[in-house]
């Protein structure tokens, strides 16, 4: 593709193993041209984008820059239909995601979960998020949201601090044999499940880590045999996404995650951030083709693992970044 030529956002929906590379190729060139942040912060790097050869030579954006500029890729002048801002403790400034078409992150949400889950249709789903829904332009409401609207389910629903309903709303699915996805943010999850053990034999409970100050902090296998004790399930699933991307990745077990079609992650150096590579330990650096009207190419606050069959584990967060909504539990 010459650096002219107008990206196809539909081959960007279609990625998979055996195109995610060229098409990643594609969106790089595409947004060094039209995104004038990323522009200038590859130029910064005295980035040659004719030796970009590899996805890891790639220039990875600093996803600070989302509290400090907008990050947008657009020939066309489109203004957002929609912003995801993350949430933001004392002084400090949230993250802003202006997204210029909704429908991309719509379709790349739905294509993700029935690559894990199958469709939406199949699942009551009930989400149980405090502080989010408090707040406006939560990405996480709004991918429930989504869910729920595309599964068409009237039992669905949000809830807050509604336990008894929530209860009663588990109970119901259970007993018609109904398949049911719990979506909760993390703290809350323990609240409820102290408050009401019930054996869920239909139900996937799938936490989103934060524990928002509200608890002390607890590793991910602590968090999960809690939950898995008190509801009677084998496995605790998790989600991972943030503000500033718009893909995510699932883990069924055990806080090992697998990225849907749209998103790879690597890992870079912690004292030397330009080396980025595939596998081992360290900073988080992710490629999101979703995000073709931001920017795809994301170097992320969080610690982890990846193994060498590409499923990777958070760890943590680095020691100077802020606490979010988003972030997972400490190891």
């Amino acid at each position: 593709m010459s650096e002219t030529t107008t990206l196809n956002t539909e081959s960007v929906l279609l990625a998979n193993d055996g195109n995610f590379e060229e098409i990643a190729f594609d969106v790089f060139r595409h947004q060094y041209e039209h995104n004038k942040i990323y522009r200038a912060y590859c130029d910064a790097l005295k980035t040659d984008v004719r030796t970009v050869i590899q996805l890891t030579d790639i220039p990875f954006l600093p996803i600070s820059f989302f509290k400090t500029h907008e990050v947008i890729t657009s020939n066309t002048g489109k203004k957002h239909e929609l912003i995801f801002e993350s949430s933001k403790t004392t002084g400090d400034t949230a993250s802003r995601h202006q997204i210029t078409d909704a429908s991309v992150y719509e379709r790349s949400l739905l294509s993700g979960f029935e690559q894990f889950y199958g469709r939406p249709e199949d699942y009551v789903i009930l989400a149980l998020l405090p502080s989010y829904l408090e707040r406006q332009n939560a990405s996480l409401v709004y991918m429930a949201k989504t869910l729920m609207e595309k599964g068409g389910h009237a039992e669905s629903g949000f809830y807050i601090n509604e336990w008894e309903q929530l209860r009663s709303a588990l109970v119901k699915a259970e007993q018609k044999n109904k398949k049911v996805l719990l979506l909760g943010v993390t703290f809350a999850l323990l609240d409820f499940a102290e408050a009401y053990p019930m054996p869920l034999r239909n139900t996937i409970l799938m936490e989103t880590g934060g524990m928002k100050g509200r608890k002390e902090e607890m590793t991910r296998t602590a968090v999960h045999e809690i939950l898995k004790t008190q509801w009677q399930l084998d496995a605790i699933h998790s989600e991972y996404g943030m503000t500033e991307l718009l893909s995510q990745g699932y883990a069924r077990t055990d806080g090992i995650f697998s990225t849907t079609h749209t998103m790879r992650v690597f890992v870079r150096d912690i004292n030397d951030p330009l080396s980025v590579s595939t596998s081992g330990t360290g900073a988080l650096n992710i490629i999101d083709l979703a995000n073709v009207h931001s920017c795809s190419f994301i170097a992320t606050e969080d610690i982890g693992n990846i193994a060498p069959d590409d499923t990777f584990e958070v760890l943590g967060r680095l020691d100077h970044s802020a606490l979010r909504g988003c972030s997972l539990m400490a190891v």
